[in-house]
């Protein structure tokens, strides 16, 4: 066990850390000290006296954003780490209240779950608990567990093919495509046959430098190829480029279901099954019993079983259980 230095720590004033914690929250002195509620020149002396101890700037202004300096960006987890098991340890484990709570919490989305979840999760907080606010993030695949661990995301929801992950994780739902498209511009036969969907020229999500994009890999386990005129990595501007253009948008069933009719557009079925990994909820195994990290994924399940539910031909959510890769 590594030893803590009382007599340092005792020279040190550690509410200090609470607001560094609520500076890097808020990126302004005066909205982290409406959050401590405390008087704004407070605020500042606490900021001007960490900046003498720890021998750095911590904070810079850029218009109106205190900037965090690379020492401040170092800090930042392991402080809220330190901040969060201190909380634990004072109330007995029973440090969350979501009708009172006031906290962030940020989530590494794919753009698929980024266009499902939002919309539904961010209604249901809103009614259920309006202090905490949701911070959606896309992270390289490489970054997502190294986030998970390090506190940078609470949370991490979406598809990946690789299955290496040591943390835990949760499978919220299987993944199909769909095929979106103009009538206007496209006189197609609804549903497509197998020629047509080969014949036409599509739209798809591409996350990297594939024309193919993220059903790349699954195209080649079919044996097939698209003709693939256009690539991006937003679901709302590949659909957009099928109610402008006449191009077929391949996408996500759900995706297409929510938002192809809000456009204008016919939906599909796509004439052929590719197989896709699930859409998984992925979470540090140190926050298995975490109770605001268990509620936060109740609420991401409840919400993925309300837009299932308003959704024709939308899989079903699984009720899962925890398992460990």
């Amino acid at each position: 066990m590594t030893t803590i230095d009382h007599f340092n720590l005792r020279s040190f004033d550690l509410n200090l850390l609470v607001a560094f914690d609520a500076l890097m929250s808020e990126g302004s002195v005066t909205k982290a000290a409406r959050r401590l509620k405390i008087q704004q020149p407070a605020m500042s002396h606490s900021l001007s006296t960490l900046r003498v101890l720890l021998q750095d700037e911590l904070f810079i202004r850029v218009g109106q954003i205190m900037q965090p300096t690379a020492r401040a960006h170092s800090l930042a987890v392991p402080v809220r780490q330190a901040l969060r098991q201190a909380q634990l340890a004072l109330t007995g484990g029973e440090a969350f209240d979501p009708a009172t709570e006031e906290r962030t919490f940020r989530i590494a989305m794919s753009p698929e779950v980024e266009l499902l979840l939002v919309p539904d999760l961010t209604a249901r907080l809103q009614r259920l608990a309006p202090g905490i606010k949701i911070l959606a993030r896309v992270f390289p695949d490489d970054a997502v567990e190294p986030s998970l661990e390090d506190g940078g995301a609470d949370l991490a929801v979406g598809c990946t093919y690789s299955r290496t992950s040591r943390r835990s994780f949760e499978t919220l739902y299987e993944v199909e495509l769909a095929c979106c498209y103009n009538p206007a511009l496209l006189a197609l036969q609804n549903p497509l046959d197998m020629e047509t969907f080969l014949s036409v020229e599509h739209a798809v999500i591409s996350q990297n430098e594939a024309l193919q994009g993220c059903i790349k890999e699954a195209l080649e386990i079919a044996g097939l190829e698209l003709n693939v005129v256009a690539a991006a990595p937003g679901f709302m501007s590949v659909l957009a480029a099928a109610k402008a253009s006449p191009v077929v948008a391949t996408v996500s069933r759900r995706i297409a279901d929510r938002y192809g009719p809000l456009l204008g557009l016919e939906v599909s079925p796509v004439p052929v099954s590719l197989t896709f990994p699930p859409v998984r909820m992925v979470w540090a195994s140190h926050t298995d019993n975490d109770p605001a990290n268990v509620w936060l994924r109740q609420q991401i399940r409840d919400s993925f079983v309300g837009s299932a539910a308003g959704e024709s031909g939308a899989s079903t959510p699984q009720a899962a259980a925890v398992a460990m890769a």
